[in-house]
């Protein structure tokens, strides 16, 4: 029990180290300088169906703990397709997580990234993409090529650590839902549900 215990928290520990040191070298490819907490993965993965039989997006893995989420929620590692621009994230992924079809790629740039999976409906994406980094016209297209590669309905989620949602409305094209505020994240973050229909 001990020795379990101890290596649980090196794993952590090491994780915390991995996120830190892609922070320092890339503040704007990292958006916060903690990994996302275990409760705020949960609570990000929480709105997937993993009865759809639809594949699953993610983006901005980092060192995974939101990739785990997922495939605890029932999703299986064949499913789920996992963006990282970061090429240290990717490599310690694709080690740490085989089966799952991770990508080292820029997730502005759908069709040539996703490569084979291009024409594929997802039944939602998850992203820990730093938003705040990008100009909102970005932001605002990013959205719009996410949701037209789902079913009408389905969600995309966005953690962000900013008081509103970071990408601006547009009634007329998408609704904005808050699904929720974690405390228990360092720093404390907002959840924000995009869909269109």
């Amino acid at each position: 029990m001990e020795l379990r215990l101890k290596e649980r928290f090196g794993r952590k520990f090491d994780e915390e180290i991995r996120f830190f040191k892609g922070w320092i070298d890339g503040p704007k490819s990292v958006g916060a300088i903690l990994p996302t907490s275990s409760v705020t993965a949960r609570r990000m993965a929480s709105v997937i169906n993993p009865e759809s039989g639809l594949p699953v997006l993610e983006l901005g893995p980092g060192t995974g703990i939101i990739t785990k989420a997922i495939l605890k929620r029932g999703i299986a590692p064949e499913n789920l397709a996992s963006i990282e621009y970061s090429t240290d994230f990717y490599q310690h992924l694709k080690r740490t997580m085989p089966g799952v079809h991770f990508i080292n790629g820029d997730a502005f740039d759908l069709d040539r990234t996703l490569g084979d999976w291009k024409d594929k409906k997802f039944d939602a994406v998850i992203s820990a993409i730093p938003m705040l980094s990008f100009p909102m016209e970005r932001r605002i297209a990013l959205l719009e090529d996410l949701l037209d590669r789902m079913p009408p309905g389905r969600p995309v989620v966005q953690i962000t650590y900013g008081p509103v949602s970071p990408i601006d409305a547009r009634p007329d094209r998408f609704q904005i839902k808050h699904l929720d505020f974690i405390v228990r994240n360092i720093p404390p973050a907002q959840l924000w549900i995009y869909s269109r229909g």
